[in-house]
């Protein structure tokens, strides 16, 4: 790793036996796995993912306000297809395109005290009539691949208008109303998990919850100590956008 080369926003460990592996997504979702622009972070997700074997389950922890849809798009197939059982945990906040990753666990396990955020993608654009109006063609077409994920997780208990009237608002989800819509599986007791996110992102989300913003400093629960640990090592950048400037997020 080169000097000042920063985390990733995701790590992955291999239990001692080798039947399960452990993956961390921690921060903002990023173009780019460090900030050099080197390989994507969906290329270096899928050489770890690989790296951790034939596992039989693999527990993801989220805790992320969003960031690149592209790349999350990308690892939330690469999960949607993985012939492990994938478990998804929510341990605070998975909000915008990191909602549509854990849409890709075949469980999904929220605590009493954790939130979901689903909205439709924006963008930066400059350009002239025709890139803006293309622009706007591809928000809608990247929005629609969205739909489809939260749609073919909540079966029946959420129908597509509906769905789109949350998209549409920004819709700030507690456990219970995402279990209601069958967006999660299971509630757990409420922890004490830090929420990443920065100033600089709240700003950009019209509805955050006012206990989210005045809880973000709270210290992880001594259950979490191991998670708080690797959240330590993929802290949140707090300059996100300037990382992925030109992108398109969720």
């Amino acid at each position: 790793m080169g000097k000042g080369k920063k985390n990733k926003f995701f790590n992955m460990k291999l239990s001692a036996d080798g039947k399960s592996g452990d993956i961390f997504i921690y921060g903002e979702i990023t173009k780019y796995a460090w900030e050099e622009y080197g390989e994507k972070s969906a290329q270096i997700f899928k050489q770890e993912l690989d790296d951790l074997g034939d596992v039989e389950t693999i527990n993801l922890y989220v805790n992320s306000p969003g960031g690149s849809v592209f790349e999350g798009i990308a690892i939330h197939n690469m999960l949607k297809r993985h012939k492990a059982r994938v478990i998804a945990y929510v341990d605070a906040l998975a909000a915008s395109i990191a909602s549509v990753i854990i849409m890709g666990a075949d469980q999904i396990i929220m605590y009493e005290n954790s939130l979901l955020m689903i909205h439709n993608p924006w963008t930066f654009a400059i350009g002239n009539a025709i890139e803006l109006r293309k622009q706007a063609d591809d928000l809608d077409r990247i929005g629609e691949s969205s739909i489809q994920s939260y749609l073919s997780k909540s079966g029946d208990k959420l129908e597509d208008d509906k769905l789109r009237e949350m998209l549409d608002a920004e819709t700030w989800l507690s456990a219970d109303e995402a279990l209601q819509y069958g967006l999660c599986d299971v509630i757990e007791g409420a922890n004490e998990m830090v929420a990443s996110i920065s100033d600089k992102l709240f700003a950009n989300y019209k509805n955050v919850p006012r206990d989210l913003k005045q809880n973000s400093s709270v210290i992880s629960a001594e259950e979490m100590a191991e998670r708080k640990k690797i959240a330590e090592a993929a802290a949140f950048n707090a300059n996100y956008i300037n990382d992925i400037l030109g992108g398109i997020y969720q």
